[in-house]
């Protein structure tokens, strides 16, 4: 659905406006859900000793909180196409919520799984989030605020290692439940949070600038227009290499939201050692895991306006090399903080990674905007997905016996390094038809140049 009257710039301070109220409250939402979506993950020393999971079973539940966001993820993108983000989020954060809740029933590591791989759908609220934005800015900051809201919800992912050790902390130390029952009551709080967001989410924004898809005139039309958006997106070469591009950036970011708290815990003797408290180690190693999601309150910001302004200067290309070198420089990244073994080197190399893995995120959705827009509900649902596909491989390195976790992060940021340079191969259709259009005018001018000729020289 194409709709005008879109904001041309991000006013921080103004709530009035339909651009600006969706704006807030899609990154909102989405801090919400990614906390909610990670909340387990600095847990995990806590439920790991409870339950006595191996490490092949903490591999599964890694894999398995991504897994089934790939699928949520495509269908939540053509949902958006059909009846748009508004009603598209309502449902997801509401029923999102019930397996957040939900997992404190969890009695064995197979009803645990289960609850893990449920609540990796509400990470389909990316896809919406990116879509809503795109709808309400025009061309000129849409990399901007698609990053923006995009960050500052990740940024969800950095508070939850901070913030749910310490409610875990209050339960067990202050109300005085015991450790299984105090992570169980720590995730239906976080449970609640997205279930009244997703009422608010339903009164406070609207669709479009223009507003709702079903209240606007043009809502048979756009219906009529959305079929065959997925196949269209589909089918496009394009949207498959910003699909391997997200996967080297935000599957990345998701296998270090999930591993990070048990890395530090179980590769720094600083916090391993048995020398101090595990209650207090676990909040150690939840703060020195948040730095790297912390990164996306700015960098993914700074990803995509780096990316707004090279495109704005020198065209879609421009757009593509920037995303080439944030990947490139984030692979190298991840390689240094495989090597390190101090606790007090490893956080700020890992806050470096962090700068770069956010930054190519952003990078990513401020190219997909102008890949097909009367598909972009479908395109932003695929290469979101591609982020989670890359945590899925991601997963299986660190669940693999053959491999340590530094291993892994080395072997992974070789991946990164090398997979980087597919992103070069992204082109601007429109420019490509340009210039078809223009040798085939040529052709047909020198054709009837020809004919002239020829016709002077019988007549």
């Amino acid at each position: 659905m194409q709709v005008q009257v879109k904001a041309d710039r991000i006013e921080l301070l103004k709530f009035s406006t339909p651009a600006m109220r969706a704006f807030h409250i899609t990154w909102m939402a989405f801090f919400l859900c990614f906390f909610s979506w990670f909340g387990i993950a600095p847990l995990m020393p806590v439920v790991r000793a409870e339950f006595g999971f191996t490490k092949d079973q903490v591999g599964w539940c890694i894999i398995g909180s991504v897994a089934l966001t790939t699928v949520a993820r495509l269908l939540v993108g053509w949902l958006c196409d059909r009846v748009g983000p508004r009603l598209t989020y309502t449902g997801l954060l509401i029923l999102g919520s019930l397996p957040v809740m939900g997992i404190g029933l969890a009695h064995n590591f197979t009803t645990f799984l289960f609850c893990r791989v449920l609540i990796g759908v509400i990470g389909a609220a990316f896809v919406i989030t990116q879509y809503h934005t795109s709808q309400m800015f025009s061309d000129r900051c849409v990399g901007t605020a698609n990053a923006t809201t995009a960050g500052w919800g990740n940024f969800g992912g950095g508070v939850t290692h901070v913030v749910m050790p310490l409610l875990f902390a209050f339960f067990v130390s202050t109300l005085g439940v015991s450790p299984a029952s105090g992570w169980r009551a720590s995730m239906f709080v976080a449970g609640v949070t997205c279930l009244v967001m997703g009422v608010a989410y339903f009164f406070f924004t609207q669709d479009t600038p223009a507003g709702d898809f079903r209240d606007l005139r043009t809502a048979t039309a756009s219906k009529a227009a959305t079929r065959g958006t997925f196949w269209l997106a589909f089918r496009d070469l394009r949207v498959w290499g910003l699909f391997a591009a997200y996967g080297l950036c935000f599957g990345v970011e998701l296998t270090i939201d999930n591993v990070a708290a048990m890395y530090f815990v179980d590769h720094f003797p600083e916090l391993g050692s048995g020398n101090i408290d595990p209650v207090r180690a676990l909040s150690i190693a939840g703060l020195c895991a948040s730095v790297f999601g912390g990164m996306s309150v700015f960098a993914r910001t700074l990803g995509g306006y780096a990316a707004d302004r090279c495109g704005n200067a020198w065209g879609f290309s421009a757009r593509v090399k920037w995303l080439f070198f944030v990947l490139f420089c984030e692979g190298l990244l991840l390689m240094l903080f495989s090597q390190m073994r101090g606790l007090y080197a490893a956080i700020p190399a890992l806050m470096l990674c962090g700068l770069f893995v956010h930054m190519a995120a952003g990078a990513t959705f401020a190219v997909v905007p102008f890949v097909n827009r009367k598909a972009l509900g479908s395109i932003a649902g695929i290469v979101g997905a591609g982020g989670n596909a890359g945590a899925v491989m991601s997963g299986l390195l660190f669940k693999s016996d053959a491999l340590s976790w530094p291993s892994a992060f080395f072997l992974l940021g070789t991946v990164v390094t090398l997979g980087s340079f597919s992103s070069l191969l992204i082109t601007d259709r429109a420019s490509e038809v340009a210039s078809e259009q223009s040798r085939a005018g040529a052709k047909g001018s020198r054709r009837r140049d020809t004919e002239v000729a020829n016709a002077i020289i019988s007549g």
